[in-house]
């Protein structure tokens, strides 16, 4: 229902979110995201131009996101690169279905709908911080590296073991 462009996007910015206030160079952008380099940079120019990323060019250069991660929605980013609309009138324009669509596009327009609800419902913060779920576009030795509630995950409680008010589940 989203571009490839979207798609590679939504990684660039999951993995903007994880080190929001660092500058992460393209280079590693393209590696953790498995996009084309060449790729990645026409990505990340439009979701710069949308203000949603800050860039720095040269030695110590890279991007960042404009904002915190509880600020930007996955909707966001994807209309940036490649917006969802609505079907509002006859794609192909028949004369006949008037105001109405047929059931293909009637269809159509019910799935891009959703697609707006679901993903206009989520934030880049809601990404990285579900406590139930792996960190999005890690592998093991990435997601060693990372925290969850404060505690690296090598030094993680086992799941007999409290964390906060509640009990810790197995990271892997």
């Amino acid at each position: 229902m989203y571009s490839q462009t979207a798609e590679y996007a939504l990684r660039a910015m999951s993995c903007l979110a994880l080190r929001p206030t660092e500058l992460v160079p393209t280079t590693a952008l393209s590696i953790q995201t498995r996009v084309p380099s060449n790729y990645l940079a026409k990505v990340l120019q439009l979701l710069a131009a949308e203000n949603l990323i800050a860039g720095r060019r040269g030695v110590g250069g890279g991007y960042k996101l404009s904002r915190s991660p509880e600020h930007i929605t996955l909707l966001q980013v994807i209309n940036a690169v490649s917006p969802v609309h609505r079907i509002d009138c006859c794609p192909m324009g028949l004369p006949n279905h008037g105001p109405f669509l047929c059931p293909l596009h009637r269809k159509v327009d019910q799935a891009a709908a959703a697609v707006i609800e679901i993903f206009e419902g989520v934030t880049l913060a809601d990404l990285i911080n579900d406590p139930l779920s792996s960190k999005p576009l890690c592998d093991v030795e990435s997601t060693a590296k990372l925290s969850v509630m404060g505690v690296l995950v090598d030094d993680a409680p086992t799941s007999d073991q409290p964390v906060g008010d509640g009990w810790a589940t197995a990271a892997t």
